[in-house]
């Protein structure tokens, strides 16, 4: 907090909201964190988050029941996506939390073993579209052509807000030249390397960049700290970083234009 806690008072107004939180108990890597941890962390820099369940080898239903009560107590804190799996009735599952509350999804395609152009994760982006949700994509190293087929799917489904996560390092070093003519698509920073984050904001519009952390896997305290230094860095105006930190993300979730 020492190191941003001056670059916050350089920027009055700005609110910061984690487009990028997890929470669950199950997932293979060992990682454990639950709602009230999970606001316990955001406190500090009287944050929100989008949340969602991290991985669940067993299926998704019960694990967003989870993240949807903890949403609804959080006091509007988090806001809830569901995750889904394209190869176990995504499609329904969709419907069935966003009846209950859901404002958006998530994808992983390397943990839950999919491809993006698949006919079944094409069922998600209609109904995403039909519904003006937004999507997040996992997009670390080593998943073959995401960044392609992410693309591909934004251009046919145009009101679906396709957000890459991870600086889109799967395919940061090409796809910015790209985003001029896919003006659905955006990008988290939930990332941790600076070079990274400074091609990032160096070459991409501010607001079509949103702030993240990954929590647990992250923390919002450096990665808040990572954004913004970086984004001052490549010139961004103070109004172009609130936008980055939270009101653009505002916007996606309430369905309006960018």
């Amino acid at each position: 907090m020492a190191w941003l806690e001056p670059l916050l008072a350089d920027l009055p107004g700005l609110s910061l909201f984690d487009a990028h939180t997890h929470i669950g108990a199950n997932d293979p890597d060992g990682a454990r964190l639950s709602g009230e941890q999970l606001l316990a962390i955001l406190a500090p820099l009287d944050a929100r988050g989008v949340v969602f369940p991290m991985h669940e080898p067993d299926g998704y239903r019960q694990a967003n029941d989870v993240v949807l009560s903890e949403a609804a107590d959080s006091d509007g804190r988090l806001i809830p996506f569901c995750r889904l799996n394209p190869n176990d009735g995504a499609v329904a599952e969709a419907s069935r939390c966003v009846e209950l509350g859901a404002r958006g999804i998530k994808l992983h395609p390397r943990s839950d073993d999919f491809a993006l152009d698949g006919p079944q994760s094409r069922e998600i982006f209609a109904f995403a579209q039909e519904h003006r949700l937004p999507v997040l994509i996992h997009a670390g190293r080593g998943i073959p052509a995401l960044g392609q087929h992410t693309l591909e799917l934004s251009e046919e489904f145009p009101a679906a807000k396709l957000i890459l996560a991870h600086a889109a390092v799967s395919d940061l070093s090409w796809i910015w030249r790209h985003l001029g003519d896919h003006p659905n698509v955006y990008i988290d920073t939930s990332w941790w390397v600076p070079v990274d984050l400074m091609i990032l904001f160096s070459n991409v519009a501010p607001g079509r960049i949103l702030f993240a952390s990954d929590v647990p896997y992250g923390a919002p305290v450096l990665n808040a700290i990572l954004t913004l230094r970086c984004a001052l860095q490549a010139g961004l105006s103070a109004e172009q970083i609130r936008g980055v930190c939270g009101t653009q993300l505002e916007r996606l979730l309430a369905g309006e234009e960018p």
